[in-house]
């Protein structure tokens, strides 16, 4: 747990005006809403330290959010500006258009696209919509990251999706830590305390990874997991990942 979370909070807070201040004077923060913890809690923190004025939350639905009530919850809590953009006629043209380019044999074996790429287009989609929209502000914007440690921490991310971003100011809060900083700055807890779930698969996150967010927490903290099982598939997950969170390599050559 957070030992002093109303100090975390002043730090995060003066942070995020720090990085503005330095990487864009007069910008907005742009963020993807999704209603979940880690998009409410950094929108209200982004909020306290710029403005309502200078915070941009972008919904974007893949054809029908059963849960969209919960991001126009947040947005209108907040009183941030908001757009919502459907994402599903991309999602469906880009898709359909590799889909019939792959039936046509281009690649031996390989005639649609896999299960892990249909997941993960929309979060690319995503992406790519939160830029746009920061590039179309009269002043600019700054993309938001929401990932906290824990999903960092065995990848539980879109590479050039939801792990891309310009700033990140939940990068090193665990998800009992989020939690906890929710609470402190009255983001309601039905959102906090909410299943989380990417949006994408149908499943929730710690169905997908197959343990609980508390015992990842835990380990990473400690070390210490009951179940070898899960300790050896934690380390796996993170080993496999590490390159999400690294910069691209690159050659280095010595041309004299």
């Amino acid at each position: 747990m957070l030992k002093n979370p109303e100090k975390t909070r002043k730090e995060i807070v003066q942070w995020i005006r720090d990085y503005f201040e330095a990487n864009g004077p007069g910008c907005s923060a742009v963020i993807g809403i999704s209603g979940g913890k880690d998009s409410s809690v950094c929108a209200a923190l982004l909020t306290e330290a710029l403005g309502k004025d200078r915070v941009i939350g972008v919904m974007m639905p893949n054809g029908v959010q059963s849960d969209i009530s919960d991001s126009r919850e947040i947005v209108s809590l907040l009183g941030i500006k908001n757009l919502t953009i459907n994402i599903n006629e991309g999602f469906q043209g880009l898709s359909g258009a590799i889909n019939n380019t792959l039936k046509e044999g281009g690649i031996p074996g390989v005639t649609e696209l896999s299960r892990d790429s249909v997941i993960n287009l929309p979060a690319r989609l995503r992406m790519s919509t939160l830029y746009a929209v920061a590039q179309a502000l009269p002043n600019g914007g700054r993309v938001a990251n929401t990932c906290n440690r824990s999903e960092d921490y065995i990848g539980y991310s879109t590479k050039y999706g939801d792990a891309a971003g310009d700033f990140s100011p939940l990068a090193n809060l665990l998800v009992h830590e989020v939690i906890q900083l929710g609470e402190l700055i009255g983001v309601p807890e039905r959102l906090t305390r909410k299943a989380p779930s990417d949006g994408l698969s149908g499943l929730t996150d710690e169905d997908k990874i197959g343990f609980t967010y508390a015992t990842l927490d835990h380990y990473i903290l400690t070390g210490e997991c009951k179940d070898e099982e899960i300790r050896k598939k934690i380390d796996r997950m993170h080993r496999l990942n590490l390159h999400k969170l690294q910069l691209m390599p690159t050659f280095k050559f010595d041309n004299n």
